[in-house]
């Protein structure tokens, strides 16, 4: 639709690429097989690479003309996330996953297809000043894999001056593309709350203190800090998960466990809801008589905030490539969380968003048994980023 041959990019060979790791799923910092696919790829195209940043990550740099390793001139980084999802996979077509409880149910699969179609075409065509460094990151889900890369030297080894992504997005037709200025993901941190009391025998409870009607009531109150507490033009979310205490019917146990997250948009709204669970669940417990700790998970994702600059630029090329009406530069941020946010608070850059349709089957989301990244993506997903590239290059030479 986007590009046919004659462009250089090989369509049916990418599209089977895509399917061929759908069907393989990896999770998080086991993706060794995707690896090496990815990197098998990119060495068929004459692109040098650096493996196992952050684990299973990979750094290849597509360098203009006149430009190699010892003088890249300006960089701009390309991210694509590789992990799938811990998920029992419903679709039945061919190329559904073969391994039991995995499966891509967000499109990270058409994510590294999209960025290897890029390859090819700016591998084919190097007339731009600079390089482009596409970064392959494992551990999205839940595992801070861009921070892993990070830590492992990914911007101190490759300097980038600006840094980019994409992710498919079901609440988009297929042939739109959107971006904001500011916070489009929610920052994430996972909790737990534990409630110490005191057990005994079920037809005795006046000798116990039964922590299970104080998490009850901890729960019930952690709802008024999104409803009463916080700024309604400021988004928040406080979800509790999961509740679990006690053995048997007739015991009232020592404890009780309510695990949850909280994700916010904005630092100030994420401290007020960090207080506030500390707050209401200690002074609950106290009246009655019991105790509560509140554990932050180690892990949480920081909003992921575009800047303005490189936003506006990226809705550019959105605009040049499927036209005014079907680039939004102005959507609403979602709640999801997305650990590209850490490379966002190191390098200027910005994250948007290519509308998949509906995954799989009418009204199926992401994370859902059902999804399917669309394929009709994967060329609109490489002349977006072969684009965006050469026009950064660009601007570069303007400044």
């Amino acid at each position: 639709m986007y590009l046919d041959q004659d462009a250089g990019l090989r369509i049916n060979q990418l599209t089977a690429f895509r399917r061929d790791l759908h069907m393989h799923p990896e999770l998080k910092y086991e993706e060794r097989r995707t690896a090496d696919k990815v990197a098998a790829y990119l060495a068929a195209l004459g692109i040098p690479m650096a493996r196992g940043l952050g684990g299973t990550g990979i750094v290849a740099s597509i360098h203009g003309e006149g430009r190699g390793a010892d003088d890249p001139g300006p960089a701009v980084g390309i991210r694509a996330d590789m992990d799938a999802l811990p998920l029992q996979e419903t679709n039945r077509f061919a190329h559904a996953s073969r391994h039991e409880g995995r499966m891509h149910a967000c499109g990270h699969d058409g994510h590294m297809a999209m960025a290897l179609g890029a390859a090819e075409l700016l591998a084919a065509d190097r007339n731009f000043d600079g390089t482009v460094h596409l970064i392959f990151q494992p551990a999205e889900e839940g595992g801070a894999g861009a921070r892993a890369m990070m830590d492992d030297g990914l911007f101190t080894r490759f300097p980038c001056q600006a840094v980019f992504a994409l992710h498919n997005w079901p609440a988009l037709p297929q042939g739109q593309m959107g971006v904001r200025v500011g916070p489009i993901m929610a920052a994430a941190r996972m909790f737990e709350i534990i409630v110490r009391g005191r057990g005994g025998h079920a037809a005795l409870p006046h000798t116990t203190i039964d922590p299970i009607p104080v998490a009850c009531a901890i729960v019930g109150q952690l709802q008024v800090l999104v409803s009463r507490g916080t700024d309604p033009l400021d988004s928040a979310v406080l979800t509790v998960g999961r509740i679990e205490s006690g053995t048997s019917a007739n015991i009232i146990p020592d404890e009780a466990r309510i695990q949850g997250t909280c994700r916010n948009l904005t630092t100030a709204s994420q401290q007020f809801l960090m207080d506030g669970l500390h707050r209401i669940s200690s002074h609950i417990a106290e009246a009655h008589c019991a105790t509560a700790q509140v554990v932050f998970k180690p892990g949480g994702y920081p909003a992921t905030d575009n800047h303005r600059k490189e936003a506006l630029f990226m809705g550019e090329v959105m605009r040049e490539l499927v036209g005014d009406d079907n680039a939004h530069t102005d959507v609403l941020p979602a709640m999801t969380a997305e650990d590209f946010g850490f490379m966002l608070q190191e390098v200027p850059g910005a994250y948007g968003w290519i509308g998949n349709g509906a995954g799989g089957k009418p009204g199926v989301g992401l994370h859902n048994p059902g999804y399917d990244f669309n394929d009709d993506n994967l060329a609109l997903g490489a002349r977006f980023w072969d684009r965006l590239a050469r026009r950064w290059f660009e601007t570069q030479a303007q400044r």
